[in-house]
């Protein structure tokens, strides 16, 4: 079933304490040779016009990925007007041949790293997601070859959720070597949004978790997905914030770590900030979303985490009124209280009980106000849908979460209590 689409679809690296699947390289920064997509595109490997019933895959993977995948069309958007006017902003000759727009929208691997068929204008390409095939290109179709030969040769974990997570997040959210700076917005790029659950539903799928699939690969329930998403992305943001893209000697900081609907909105709209953190009016808060999601997930499975974690959140939006040193301190000392968290929140078993506790937490919290900016609002409801399809009755719900919806469909249009409004129709018709 296709979600609703984040608002602005688009387009750290530090190593997490939370299992191998974080340990690994990945796929930009392996070792191994990237062969290129054309490798990949013959009739005999996974360029076939259809999906072959008689394989234990589809066979027209690289077909689906170049009709219907955004990826395959990442660096042909740096060839757009739009792009071009970006490039022309920031003082760059093109789009397509700056190192700061291919590291997100091309599989840029070092020179020595591509293969005689590799080409950077494929864009986003098999190996991005997978690694370099230059061990396991002619293995992995040898009968007798397992899931684990593979990763063993190099190949990338993808169906592990926290490796997942952190592989799409590179780009989505950033590294310490790329980052969609403040600047690179201001001169046109869109805002960055996204939700691991989401955009994997979104994006056409190349495999089918059958049980031939589930034979080789574990399957990564959707209610499993979005946990690994929304607790990677709150770490990453905290691992950010303690490297140079924030704390660069300025005398600004580096603005997109904040939330843009602080300072983007009509000047006859007042923001006030909340009770909870004790900032003053008129502040420009640190951008929260993932982890107020994150604390109303632990309401309702870790309760006992809940005091710590938010009294360090609220340490850390005091620190960023202060100083650099102050911010990467607090965000330590969050980022050491999650981490425990992140492999277990990741990998759990969520029995449909436990998903109807975590979709009424996130709704009561909605409805109490607490997801009152836009990004945590966006990133509920996002996380409702996700629970609603995994519960089945999203169908019985559609009225309400079609207005739901709507309240966060346009934000320049978000009015937090209309938000709060929606969100308690909803909870009545659970």
């Amino acid at each position: 079933m296709v979600r609703r689409k984040l608002i602005t679809p688009l387009v750290l690296l530090l190593g997490l304490a939370a299992g191998t699947a974080l340990a690994q390289p990945l796929p930009e920064t392996g070792a191994d040779l990237h062969e290129g997509v054309a490798s990949c595109a013959t009739s005999v490997c996974h360029g076939k016009v259809s999906a072959d019933p008689d394989a234990n895959v589809w066979l027209n993977e690289y077909r689906v990925w170049l009709r219907q995948d955004y990826h395959s069309r990442a660096y042909r958007t740096l060839q757009t007007a739009q792009s071009k006017a970006i490039a022309t902003k920031l003082g760059l000759p093109s789009a397509q041949g700056a190192k700061i727009c291919l590291d997100c929208h091309a599989d840029n691997v070092a020179p020595e790293a591509r293969g005689r068929r590799f080409q950077i204008s494929d864009g986003v390409g098999c190996e991005a997601c997978h690694g370099g095939s230059g061990q396991w290109l002619e293995s992995h179709a040898e009968v007798g070859t397992s899931h684990a030969d593979n990763l063993a040769r190099g190949m990338y974990p993808t169906e592990q959720p926290l490796a997942r997570a952190r592989l799409c997040l590179s780009c989505h959210l950033g590294t310490r070597d790329k980052f969609a700076t403040h600047e690179i917005m201001g001169a046109g790029h869109p805002r960055l949004a996204f939700e691991l659950e989401t955009f994997t539903v979104n994006q056409p799928a190349h495999y089918e978790v059958d049980a031939d699939y589930r034979e080789r690969k574990p399957a990564i329930e959707p209610v499993n997905m979005w946990l690994a998403g929304l607790a990677v992305t709150g770490l990453h943001t905290l691992e950010l914030l303690q490297d140079e893209w924030f704390t660069r000697p300025s005398l600004v900081p580096e603005l997109s770590f904040f939330q843009c609907h602080a300072c983007h909105h009509p000047m006859d709209d007042l923001r006030w900030t909340g009770e909870s953190d004790r900032l003053p009016p008129g502040t420009v808060r640190l951008n929260d979303a993932s982890l107020v999601v994150l604390l109303a997930v632990l309401e309702t499975l870790s309760a006992e985490e809940v005091g710590g974690l938010r009294q360090a959140l609220d340490n850390l939006h005091q620190a960023s009124q202060q100083s650099r040193e102050a911010v990467v301190a607090a965000a330590q000392a969050l980022h050491g209280r999650l981490a425990p968290l992140v492999e277990q929140l990741s990998s759990a078993r969520y029995g449909a009980e436990q998903q109807r506790l975590l979709r009424r937490e996130l709704l009561a919290q909605s409805a109490a106000g607490r997801f009152r900016h836009f990004t945590a609002a966006e990133q509920s409801f996002l996380a409702v849908e996700t629970l609603s399809l995994a519960l089945e009755d999203a169908e019985r719900l559609k009225v309400q979460l079609d207005a739901l919806y709507q309240s966060v469909e346009d934000e320049n249009r978000f009015v937090p209590q209309q938000f709060a409004v929606r969100a308690r129709q909803l909870m009545g018709a659970l």
